[in-house]
């Protein structure tokens, strides 16, 4: 993907928006620095993937927060 400079942008602006319409889409930057990507508005954006999306497939034991307790203290005393 091309980045080009405000400035660049500005000059060609209706060839770079034909490009990103014919699926080449580009990053106008200033100074170096990206500040905005344009692509053509038929491309499909993808899902943002939500926490929660492994509901139901997993189970968590109802002593989660104990389990091997007794490991991670004697761990933290010193003893084993």
């Amino acid at each position: 993907m091309n980045a080009i400079n405000i400035h660049e942008a500005k000059t060609h602006l209706s060839r770079l928006v034909e490009q990103a319409a014919q699926g080449e889409p580009f990053i106008i930057a200033k100074a170096g620095k990206p500040l905005v990507k344009v692509v053509a508005l038929d491309t499909p954006v993808r899902p943002i993937q939500r926490l929660g999306f492994l509901s139901g497939r997993l189970s968590v034991p109802d002593d989660f927060d104990r389990m091997s307790a007794a490991t991670v203290q004697a761990l933290f005393e010193g003893t084993e």
